[in-house]
Formats: C-alpha cells, sequence, structure tokens
C-alpha cells in the first residue's frame, strides 16, 4: 500500500510517494512557488498538482505538511480574500507588541499559549490586517493556515480543479501551536484571542487527533490530519528524546522532542505541539540558507564555491564576525535589524576569510539560540543537522567546533514530506503509535570545539542591541 507526503514550503512543493509498511521512497517530485513574504494560495495549490500529479492518485492517503504561521483569510464563501501573509512577514511587529500589552504581558501569553508571539505570528498578522486594511478584515469569516488550506481544497477539489466543495477545514494540534491563538498546554483554540486580534469572531477549523483520518480526497484516498514543516520533520526523522535537530533552510530552526509543554516568557523558545500528542520546543531565527546564498552572491560564487573557499580560511575566519540578521531576526526578537560586519581589516580582506565569516554566522546564530532548549523539557544528547544548507561541506565540518558537539548528518533526503507520508500511513494504520519506519542512517561529524566564535557573535550580538537601544 502507498501513502504520499506533501511538503508545501516557502521556496517549493515536494511531493514524496512512500511505501506504506516501511517508508522507502519510490518516487518524488517538485515545483516551485513564488518568491516573497506572501502568495496567493493558488499557487502553491497549483505546484501540488505539478509536483504530485499521478503520485498523489497512486496513493491510499495523503498528509499534507506546511510551512507554519502562514495567514489565509476567507469570505463566507470560502473564497480567499487577499494572499497569505507568510511566516517570514515581519511587517506585524507593533501588532505583536501591541497584542502582548493588551492581554497581560509575556508571561501571560507563555502560560496560556506556550509561546510569546512575534511578527511571525498568525495572530499579530490578523491584528495588523485589522489596522492596515479593514475592508478585507471585515469580510474575513475564517482563518487557515496553509496546510489546513491545502488540505481542505483536497477534500473540495477534483484533480486540481476548482471545484466548490462543503467540506469542514481541519488542522492539526502541531501546526495550531504556532497561531498564537492555541493552547498548546490543553490542545484545544483560544478563540477569543483570535477574535480579539481582528476585532470580530472567526471560524476556525476542527483540531483533529494525531491519528485521525480527518477526510477523504474527491479521489478517495484517505487524509491524515497534516501538520507544520517542523512538526513533520520531527516525525520523518524519528525524533525521539534526547535528540536535538537543527534544520539550516530558508528559516533556520533548533527542535527538540520533549514530554512536557515550555512556557518561556521571554519568547525566546516557542512552546509548540508536535504531531504525536507530545511537544516540539523550538527556535527559530529567520536568517539562515539565504544568508548563505547571499554571501555567495556577495563574492561572485556559486554555494558549492562558498563551501571550498569557507574551509581554505582558518576558524575563527581571522578576526571577522558576521551578525547575520539581514532581513531581521525573530530569535532574538529585532524585526527591524540589518546585518553588521566587526573586524574588517586591509590584512583579513580575502573571499576566503569573508566566506568563511559568513557560514560561521550562520551556525553561531543558531549553536546561540538552540542552547535555551534545555531549560524547557529538551535533552541535549544528540544533535542531527538537516537541511538544505547540511548538503555544504563547510558547514557539516564547521558546525561541530562551534556547536561544541558531534554532529550527526543523516543522509539528505525530504524529510518534511516523509514526515507527511509517516502520518498518512499511521491514519490507514489506525494503531496508537506512529508505524516504526526504518531508523535513518546518518553521518557523525566531529571537531575540535572553538568556544571563542561563538563568544564573538554573542558579543557583537549584545553589543549591537545596546547601541540599537541607546
Amino acid at each position: 500500500m502507498l501513502v504520499a507526503g506533501v511538503d508545501s514550503s516557502t521556496q517549493s512543493t515536494k511531493v514524496a510517494l512512500c511505501r506504506a509498511d516501511d517508508g522507502t521512497v519510490l518516487d518524488q517530485r517538485s515545483a516551485p512557488h513564488p518568491i516573497g513574504t506572501e502568495c496567493d494560495p493558488a499557487a502553491w495549490w497549483a505546484a501540488l498538482w505539478e509536483a504530485g500529479g499521478d503520485l498523489l492518485h497512486r496513493a491510499a492517503a495523503v498528509g499534507v505538511a506546511g510551512q507554519q504561521h502562514g495567514m489565509i483569510v476567507l469570505d463566507h464563501a470560502g473564497q480567499v480574500i487577499r494572499p497569505a501573509l507568510l511566516w517570514n512577514d515581519l511587517r506585524s511587529a507593533g501588532a505583536a507588541a501591541e497584542l502582548i500589552t493588551e492581554h497581560g504581558g509575556p508571561a501571560w501569553w507563555a502560560t496560556h499559549t506556550g509561546s510569546v508571539p512575534t511578527a511571525s505570528f498568525t495572530v499579530t498578522k490578523l491584528r495588523w490586517l485589522a489596522d492596515h486594511e479593514p475592508a478585507n478584515a471585515k469580510l474575513a469569516e475564517t482563518v487557515l493556515l496553509p496546510h489546513d488550506w491545502l488540505t481542505w481544497r483536497l477534500q473540495c477539489s477534483r484533480d486540481g480543479k476548482d471545484v466548490a466543495g462543503a467540506a469542514e477545514p481541519v488542522t492539526d494540534r502541531g501546526d495550531a501551536s504556532g497561531t498564537g491563538y492555541f493552547s498548546t498546554t490543553a490542545g484545544s483554540w483560544l478563540p477569543e484571542l483570535a477574535a480579539s486580534a481582528i476585532r470580530h469572531p472567526l471560524t476556525l477549523p476542527r483540531v483533529a487527533k494525531p491519528a485521525e483520518v480527518a477526510g477523504e480526497t474527491s479521489w478517495g484516498a484517505a487524509l491524515s490530519a497534516g501538520t507544520g514543516d517542523n512538526m513533520a520533520a520531527a516525525l520523518g526523522l524519528g525524533l525521539q528524546p534526547g535528540d536535538v535537530a537543527i534544520s539550516i533552510g530558508t528559516s533556520g530552526t533548533v527542535f527538540a522532542f520533549s514530554e512536557v509543554p515550555a512556557a518561556d516568557p521571554s519568547g525566546a523558545v516557542a512552546g509548540f505541539a508536535d504531531a504525536t500528542g507530545h511537544f516540539l520546543p523550538l527556535v527559530c531565527t529567520v536568517n539562515a540558507g539565504l544568508v548563505l546564498s547571499a554571501t555567495a552572491s556577495l563574492l561572485g560564487a556559486s554555494l558549492e564555491e562558498l563551501s571550498s573557499l569557507a574551509l581554505a580560511s582558518t576558524p575563527g575566519a581571522a578576526g571577522i564576525t558576521v551578525l547575520p540578521y539581514l532581513d531581521g531576526e525573530r530569535t532574538p526578537d529585532r524585526p527591524q535589524a540589518t546585518g553588521v560586519l566587526r573586524g574588517l581589516t586591509t590584512r583579513n580582506a580575502t573571499r576566503e576569510n569573508l566566506a568563511r565569516a559568513g557560514v560561521e554566522s550562520v551556525i553561531a546564530s543558531l549553536a546561540s539560540v538552540g542552547d535555551l532548549l534545555t531549560r524547557y523539557g529538551a535533552r541535549r544528547q544528540r544533535v542531527l543537522l538537516i537541511g538544505g544548507a547540511a548538503r555544504s561541506e563547510a558547514v557539516r565540518k564547521l558546525a561541530p567546533g562551534i556547536l561544541g558537539s558531534p554532529v550527526l548528518v543523516p543522509a539528505q533526503a525530504e524529510y518534511v514530506a516523509l514526515g507527511a507520508a509517516r502520518q498518512a500511513a499511521w491514519a490507514l494504520a489506525g494503531r496508537p503509535e506512529p508505524p516504526a519506519w526504518p531508523t535513518v542512517p546518518a553521518e557523525e561529524h566531529v571537531g575540535e570545539p572553538q568556544p571563542d566564535i561563538l563568544q564573538r557573535h554573542q558579543a557583537l550580538r549584545d553589543d549591537t542591541a545596546a547601541w540599537m537601544a541607546s
């Protein structure tokens, strides 16, 4: 029996067709998404069919994982009102501060929702909509996340064509926990927070159980509840207690399996739920893989050449330190920040040193915020490095020294799509636990600890914050 997993990310849709019993990937395809911080969901729908096509029709069950936090508002007829605002759209930073103040401060939000909302969270986008596009806000009757909308459309449409339907929208506790109007501890919506944000009541999707068959496609395949991309990656990796995953893609994330919910009043750690009934404390940086791309572009190099240049330099990049907040930042919460370069001289201004500084900056940024997870239920016994940047030899070789521990790099795979497929297989099996797919093979990398690199990054981060506050 076959299952299909969908990864609808910021940059593309990926579809993996797998055997339900052991997760063997039989086929996989992808299609690109438009670039930007907002997107018409119709583009994701078109990409799903371009990538999925016959793969979806060969599957007995389908699971959809999507980028977290996106805001899709629908009118009374179920039509999309405006392009979806994505997780990396930081225009709602002011709304985030406003909502935190209105509802009792950071500690209140951490206690009630598990997280303190930043500009990424859906709840802040609802307030931005109410303040800046009141006509659109007034039309809004339902709000969905990207994976919710795609799962709903799979029930309502046939062969990718826009056919109206009356299926009930559904979500899961993992993706819902990133909205800012869901109680991670209770596992239920806080509809009054969504209503407060947009200033009128909204319809929210039903929250399905982790292994539930949440619906059926128009051609008769079972649909699992779906989940957020980070939750699906954890499921695809088979994350266990003691595992910490570092993903370097468009964004950077550090997350861990936990038996207990997190509630960080500082807002640095998001107290998410996972896709299995447990919890997934997570920290996220806006700047990750695109910093590597920008550095390569600046040096007139390909990503492969960037890696070679970085490895030709020495630890610490001969004194150059980069603060990689090129597009604002989420952790720490600095939506207006820009990148900073310190220590550049005529003696160290080489392509090799600049390449090394760029790579070190991304790893150090994630190492710095990832240490926070241990305060909120996570144990760090193994570190797994995934994401597109894990293909870089420089990233693989430099990470152990900066992180201060061995790093396991699992075999390259589309782990979000695999996690969505595993959830679909779970729903199909109807068992208490997810199917026991084989352990992901991984290559271990070790390196001499380089604590000074992390210390220099943290000093530049703190000095920049002090300068901005003065």
